[in-house]
């Protein structure tokens, strides 16, 4: 941090060091310096790419076995496709630590945070703070998904088992994906961290937004809203743990409320490029553009975090011996 009292939600989980991560360098300035680091940041994106590709298609080919050798059905809307394409995402975390160890010999821990860990800390504080008002605003935009699916009592249990624990899972899958490694791959490319920073997080919005594949503007602006969000808290709180706190609950609010309300999710987002949003995809939106302005406002003193020096760590050791 910059030599300032760090926020509430940070307190106490910035003082691990990372080792072979300089002291006093922001989240997503840690591959900047790298040799050749434009082209291994290029070799990079097109690996996660790569893996985000292959793992979606490997899950989803054991999945369509198991549904056709085991349970006799098929069809883009059944427990067995939802959980293999949520444990696809999710795969994405030691995959990415993978990535950034053999590419920029940048240990793997520090893809979690600047701490060098996963600040469990800051994740139940943010879980506490944001997710039960982001919950709730997202409750109100699934009314408006329409459609409805005569789902057995033993489908209803699975989605609901599978939006509970694995779909947070694969939110956290993207957030190491897009705002963990792409984002440090940008954000290492420009001169100084703000630039990088603002590089990062538009390219990242964009191109997982247009992923997304729609062009229907009200979904458009809830995904850039949303992917926005988690990038910028990202930068701010130095490490992923926020932004899986907002993007985990986000989805899994939908997933879980959808099924239950009887909705296909999974042919809606088979044919998401045929979807038509409308107002209500916005109300989340609001709720996230409030929760930014909480964080930038806790962290306008002190900055990003940043990598701890030795010394703090050093001190921290001996407060814990």
């Amino acid at each position: 941090m910059k030599g300032t009292a760090s926020p509430w939600i940070l307190r106490g989980d910035d003082s691990a060091q990372t080792l072979r991560v300089p002291a006093g360098v922001e989240y997503h300035r840690v591959y900047a310096g790298a040799r050749h680091g434009i082209l291994r940041g290029v070799v990079a994106i097109v690996l996660l790419m790569i893996g985000l590709i292959g793992l979606a298609m490997l899950f989803d080919g054991v999945s369509v076995l198991l549904d056709r050798e085991l349970f006799g059905r098929s069809g883009p809307s059944t427990p067995s496709k939802q959980a293999a394409g949520a444990l696809a995402l999710a795969a994405l975390i030691p995959y990415c630590m993978l990535l950034q160890r053999v590419l920029f010999g940048v240990p793997p821990g520090s893809l979690h945070s600047v701490a060098g860990r996963f600040r469990y800390g800051v994740f139940g504080r943010a879980l506490l703070v944001f997710g039960p008002p982001l919950l709730i605003v997202v409750s109100l935009s699934v009314g408006d998904a329409g459609g409805a699916v005569a789902w057995s009592p033993a489908d209803l249990v699975a989605f609901f088992v599978i939006g509970m624990v694995l779909t947070p899972l694969a939110a956290a899958g993207e957030e190491y994906g897009f705002r963990g490694l792409m984002f440090r791959v940008l954000g290492s490319w420009t001169p100084g961290p703000r630039s990088g920073a603002v590089l990062g997080i538009v390219v990242t919005t964009v191109l997982f937004t247009l992923a997304h594949g729609t062009l229907d503007p009200y979904l458009v602006a809830s995904y850039l809203v949303l992917f926005s969000s988690t990038a910028i808290v990202t930068w701010r709180t130095g490490g992923l743990e926020v932004a899986v706190v907002l993007h985990g609950v986000y989805n899994m609010s939908f997933l879980v409320l959808a099924t239950t309300l009887h909705v296909d999710v999974g042919a809606q987002l088979a044919s998401r490029g045929d979807a038509v949003g409308s107002m209500v995809n916005l109300v989340p939106s609001a709720a996230l553009v409030l929760i930014i302005a909480i964080v930038w406002w806790m962290t306008r003193a002190c900055g990003p975090a940043r990598t701890p020096s030795a010394d703090s760590a050093d001190s921290a050791e001996r407060l814990e011996q």
